[in-house]
This record gives C-alpha cells, structure tokens and sequence, in this order.
C-alpha cells in the first residue's frame, strides 16, 4: 500500500504533468493565432496593392478635368534616370515611351525669356501657339524638343470636351488613346492661381509632376484647378479653327459632352512658326 506521502508526490506529479499539458496547448494556440493573423494581414495588403494598381490602371480620362497616363504595356523598352538641364528644369525618364514614338528629353541651356512661336498645322487649318518661356521654361523647351523631333506629326487629338465647364481639345499622345506619352516627364510648373481661359494652352497630367507630351487647347473658358502648367495661349486664327472642331462635336464615349472628336483631328506638324 502507498504511503500518504507516496501519494501525495504521485498527486504533484500528475498536477505537474497537468500543467505542461496546458501551457503547451496554449503555446500552440497562440502560435496558431499568430499564424493566422499574419496571413490575414498578408493577404489585406495584397488586396490592397490589386486595389490601388486596379485603379491606377482605370481609364483617366474625366470630364473634370484633362488627364494624361503613361502606360508601360505599350512602351519601349528605355533606362529610367534623370536628365538636369541648364535652368529650372529636370526630366526623368520612365521607360514609357510610346511605341514608335521614341524620343529624347530637352539639353542645353534652357530658355527663360521670352516667347516660342509655333504653328500647330492641323486637317482643319493652322493653330498658332505662343508659349510663355518665361512662366513655363520646362514645358516649352519639350514642346521645341518634340517639335524638333517629329514627335506630334501626323498624331491624332484623341479628346473633345463641350461640356459647361469644360471646353477643350486634347492633343499629344501618338497612340490616340489618352495615355501615350514621350517617355519622361518634367514638373508641373503651377503658382495656385491659374486660370483657363478661352485661348489658353495648358499641359494635361495625371497629377503633379507628371507632365509629359499631351495638352489642351481652351476654346470657351473653363472651370478647372490651378493644377495645369500653362504654357502659352492660341492665336486668333486658330481659335477659328478650333471653333470649326468643337462645332463638330464629339462621340461622347466618356460622357455626356466627352470623347472623340466626330470629325477626326490630325496634328499634321508641328513646326516654328515664319
């Protein structure tokens, strides 16, 4: 027979066991609960990057305001870096150039005076544009450069808007499509106190810091943030010309007084002006 004491350490030892049997199933729950919050978490940021590339890669174009997006599938391959020019302005390259449309940033020294005269030769007739080297140095040695190169030669404006605040043809990217773009961008150069007039040129963006090749040429005045470079303004001439255009109106593909023009318009050349 066990003596008393026998069995009071048989008692201990098995309260003793008890216990390790307890602290071990709770390290495995806490363990297990660990895990799975882990996994919740991994699987919320994931859901979370769809979310936000999901909408990066939505169409940009509103008719709230003009809007422009590089889109890498239809790049050219091209190193990403940036290019500082004498003056205010740095470029930096993204590697998303337009297919076909592959071209090089501004060098040199960077006008800050004066004013870049050039014509804008269309199917509907000549635009005259005189940009502001003084208030947007970035944006007008662009339009020289691409100029320069060819760049908007026979490209389509993929983008008319007539509706009550916003009036305006959208020009610059060669594929047509809202999202084509030189492959590089330059910073947008605002004060806070811009405003859109009839006759005004204005770089389109997809926010700030993201001006490339694509533009709007105002033709009624029009309601917008002070968020857009403006680069220079639209000869009488061709304001008549953009008259004709908006008179044609558009397909409103993106929305009650947006979309395509109903009547094709070509950027034939972009050329200094005589």
């Amino acid at each position: 027979m066990p003596t008393n004491k026998q069995r009071r350490e048989q008692a201990q030892r098995r309260l003793q066991r008890q216990l390790e049997r307890r602290e071990q199933i709770a390290r495995t729950r806490r363990r297990n609960l660990l895990i799975g919050v882990t996994v919740l978490a991994v699987l919320a940021v994931v859901g979370a990057f769809f979310i936000i590339t999901g909408l990066a890669d939505d169409d940009p174009d509103s008719t709230a305001a003009p809007s422009s997006t590089s889109a890498a599938s239809s790049a050219s391959a091209a190193p990403a870096g940036q290019t500082t020019v004498a003056g205010p302005c740095t470029y930096t390259t993204d590697g998303t150039a337009s297919a076909g449309a592959e071209v090089t940033p501004p060098s040199g020294d960077i006008a800050t005076t004066g004013t870049l005269a050039l014509t804008m030769a269309t199917n509907f007739g000549d635009i005259g544009l005189a940009l502001d080297q003084a208030t947007a140095p970035c944006a007008s040695a662009s339009f020289a450069a691409l100029s320069q190169q060819g760049y908007f030669d026979g490209t389509p404006c993929h983008r008319e808007t007539d509706s009550d605040s916003l009036k305006v043809l959208q020009c610059g990217d060669p594929g047509g499509t809202g999202r084509g773009g030189p492959g590089y961008t330059f910073p947008t150069q605002v004060t806070g106190s811009e405003t859109y007039p009839r006759g005004t040129v204005a770089m389109a963006n997809s926010g700030s810091g993201t001006d490339g090749s694509q533009f709007f040429l105002v033709f009624g005045d029009s309601t917008l943030p002070p968020d857009y470079t403006v680069v220079g303004r639209i000869d009488d001439p061709g304001l008549a010309v953009l008259d004709t255009i908006a008179a044609n109106g558009n397909d409103g593909a993106n929305g009650t007084g947006d979309g395509a023009p109903t009547q094709p318009v070509t950027i034939t050349a972009m050329t200094p002006a005589a």
